[in-house]
């Protein structure tokens, strides 16, 4: 568990963001190689279980019902798909499967029996398994931990203040909820964030202050580049640099010395020589595959190329953990007390962009259907 040991103030880490950039890479690169290998990098799979057609409203996804994206929809996975493509993702040098489904938050019913079977299944086949499926209760969280979830992902996306500007559909307290609701389980803590969605480095300093203040901090941390998918409000953002990303990766490092920082969405966009900065910065995890969730992603061939020409080794599954237990539908006792209640907010306040955009895919909707 990685404790917290510093409190971190805004001043404190906006110094160590605004370092010298080659002073701010040989300062994480220290604290990494004190508590991992810097030559080891996790490969992890992100996979769409089912696709499209979320009720939220945030400002960066495709997948969001109400924008009009080129994505295709999709309904659960079968249990045969999803094992075929976490065999696959293994033979290939993934250690982990991060199963994603596009919901606002996970619902007591037959589609999240079904889910803790996929889990079942990818666990079986010694996989660490990670999960994104939305917010989710304590109860909820121990059913997927019984399943033999290793990780689940929530992430905070930015710091509390800018999260308004692009999402009002739920609360970063629900975030926080659903992160404690977590860690009430064995499961382990992925969250993290995306940068280049128009946020100011405070508003990045603060999202890692707020993660860092959790106790223990997360063990995994993704940074994700925006990619700007067109349909939606942010389709006009710029690429974010290179060095954005490389700030990023090695204050995240030197914040949370323990956790894993895992270099996510946005890596189309980096060349080798950016990534290999990322990787001395403090960067201890890829995802691999040519998709991430509906955004493009390098082909895991290129990455095993880019393993190979950098020294890197994939890291094994569970190396920094045991492997979960899974139990059985009919070995998980039954929970004879209350219905647990869900009350996940709903701020309910207006993004002048999201509603634009949300009437432009109204406007298309209907011009497509009268082409009919």
């Amino acid at each position: 568990m990685n404790h917290t040991e510093k409190k971190w103030t805004l001043e404190e880490v906006l110094d160590v963001y605004n370092m010298p950039l080659l002073e701010l890479v040989f300062r994480a690169a220290t604290v990494h190689r004190q508590h991992h290998d810097p030559r080891e990098v996790q490969i992890s799979t992100l996979l769409s279980i089912k696709t499209g057609g979320c009720p939220e409203d945030c400002g960066y996804c495709p997948q969001a019902a109400r924008y009009h994206t080129d994505i295709e929809k999709n309904d659960l996975m079968t249990t045969d798909q999803v094992r075929t493509a976490a065999m696959r993702a293994k033979s290939l040098g993934s250690s982990r499967l991060c199963m994603g489904a596009a919901w606002r938050n996970v619902k007591d019913d037959a589609e999240f029996d079904h889910v803790l079977d996929l889990v079942r299944t990818v666990n079986s086949l010694d996989m660490e398994v990670c999960c994104t499926l939305g917010m989710v209760t304590e109860s909820q969280a121990k059913k997927l931990a019984d399943a033999g979830v290793y990780a689940y992902n929530h992430n905070l996306d930015s710091s509390e203040e800018y999260y308004k500007e692009i999402i009002s559909t739920r609360g970063y307290e629900d975030r926080l909820q659903t992160l404690d609701n977590v860690r009430k389980t064995k499961m382990t803590v992925c969250s993290g964030g995306i940068i280049g969605m128009g946020e100011s480095v405070e508003d990045r300093c603060k999202m890692l202050i707020t993660l860092s203040n959790l106790d223990p901090q997360p063990e995994s941390v993704p940074i994700n580049a925006l990619v700007a998918v067109e349909g939606t409000p942010m389709e006009d953002q710029e690429p974010v640099a290179i060095w954005d990303m490389i700030r990023m990766v090695a204050t995240a490092r030197i914040v949370m010395p323990k956790s894993t920082v895992r270099l996510s969405a946005g890596r189309t966009n980096m060349s080798y020589e950016g990534q290999a900065l990322c990787f001395m910065a403090g960067a201890g995890s890829i995802f691999a595959g040519n998709k991430l969730l509906t955004t493009p992603n390098p082909e895991m061939f290129e990455d095993l190329e880019m393993f190979h020409l950098l020294g890197l080794k994939p890291t094994e599954p569970f190396a920094k953990g045991e492997r979960p237990e899974a139990r059985e539908p009919a070995e998980v006792l039954v929970d004879e007390g209350p219905k647990e209640k869900i009350r996940w907010s709903r701020p309910g306040h207006t993004i002048e962009a999201n509603v634009k955009y949300q009437e432009i895919a109204r406007a298309k909707r209907q011009a497509e259907k009268e082409e009919k």
